[in-house]
C-alpha cells in the first residue's frame, strides 16, 4: 500500500505554503477514484468543490462542498470524487510539530467528518491567510493552527464524557435540521425542558446553544460564498439570516471582513 510523504496527494497542487512543521496547500481532484493509502502525517480537507467521498475499512463519508474531514496518518483510506470539478484545501501537520507544541498524538486518533463549526470558522479564518499570505500570515497561522488543535481537544474531551442521549440526537438537529430552530422546537423535538437544555448545552457544545446555532448558520455560508454564481441574498436566506444585512453583521463580527470582500478574495485566488 502506497504512503503519501509530507505534501504528497492525489491530484494537481495549485499552491502550497510551509509554516515551521505546518503545510497548507490548495488541490483540484482528477481522478475519479485514488488507490488505497495511507498519509506520513494527519491532515485537514476542507472541501473548496464539488462532492468527495472517504472511504476507509470501517465506514464511508460522503464530504459535500464545505465538508471537513480529518484523516488520521494511521488510517488507509482512498478517496473517490462525484462531481465533474471538485478541489479541496489541506491542513497537514507533522508529528514533530505537535509534539513541540505539548499537543498529545492521542487528540489525532481516528479519522472523522468534522461538524462543530467553531473549528469551520478557524479553517475558514486560515484559508483567509492562506489567499492572503503577506508579512502578518505567519503569526496568523500560527496562532489559528493552536486554536484548531485546541478545540479539536476540547472536541475530543465532550465526546469522552457519559453523556445524556438528548446530546447526540440535539447535535444531529443542529446540524442536520433545515427548520427553523428555536429553543421551544429544540426542546419539543428532544422532549427536555428548555431552561436544562439552554444551561446544560454549553457542557457539551463547549459554548452557549445561541452562539452554537448562529456559527451552525454562519458554517452554511462558507461553500455558498465559494460559488460565485449564487447572489449574497440567496446566501443569507438559504442559511436562515433574516435578512443580508443580518448575515453581513454576523460574518463580519467572527472573520473581521464582509461576505463581498471575502467573496473576492477567493475569486481572485482560483
Amino acid at each position: 500500500m502506497r504512503i503519501l510523504t509530507r505534501g504528497e496527494y492525489y491530484g494537481n497542487q495549485n499552491s502550497e505554503s510551509s509554516f515551521n512543521g505546518v503545510l497548507l496547500s490548495q488541490y483540484t481532484y482528477t481522478a475519479d477514484r485514488t488507490d488505497w493509502h495511507y498519509h506520513e502525517n494527519p491532515y485537514f480537507m476542507y472541501v473548496l468543490q464539488g462532492n468527495m467521498k472517504d472511504c476507509n475499512t470501517k465506514t464511508k463519508t460522503l464530504c459535500p462542498s464545505g465538508s471537513l474531514m480529518f484523516n488520521n496518518w494511521q488510517e488507509a483510506h482512498f478517496g473517490s470524487k462525484h462531481s465533474e470539478r471538485a478541489s479541496g484545501f489541506h491542513l497537514e501537520f507533522e508529528k514533530n510539530w505537535l509534539k513541540e507544541k505539548g499537543i498529545p498524538l492521542q487528540v489525532w486518533e481516528g479519522s472523522q467528518l468534522i461538524h462543530n463549526p467553531q473549528i469551520h470558522f478557524l479553517f475558514a479564518q486560515l484559508y483567509r491567510e492562506f489567499l492572503i499570505s503577506d508579512t502578518f500570515s505567519e503569526v496568523s497561522v500560527e496562532v489559528l493552527l493552536v486554536q484548531i488543535c485546541d478545540a479539536l481537544s476540547e472536541i475530543k474531551h465532550i465526546d469522552s464524557l457519559q453523556n445524556p442521549i438528548w446530546v447526540d440526537q440535539l447535535k444531529e438537529l443542529l446540524h442536520y435540521d433545515t427548520a427553523a430552530l428555536s429553543l421551544d422546537y429544540l426542546s419539543n423535538e428532544l422532549n427536555v425542558h428548555p431552561v436544562h437544555l439552554s444551561r446544560a448545552a454549553p457542557k457539551y457544545l463547549s459554548m452557549s446553544l445561541g452562539e452554537y446555532m448562529r456559527q451552525q448558520k454562519l458554517k452554511r455560508t462558507i461553500p455558498l460564498l465559494l460559488d460565485s454564481s449564487i447572489k449574497l441574498t440567496e446566501i443569507a436566506y438559504q442559511a436562515g439570516f433574516s435578512d443580508q444585512s443580518h448575515f453581513n453583521r454576523v460574518f463580519k463580527s467572527h472573520f473581521h471582513t464582509n461576505p463581498s470582500t471575502f467573496r473576492k478574495m477567493v475569486k481572485k485566488s482560483g
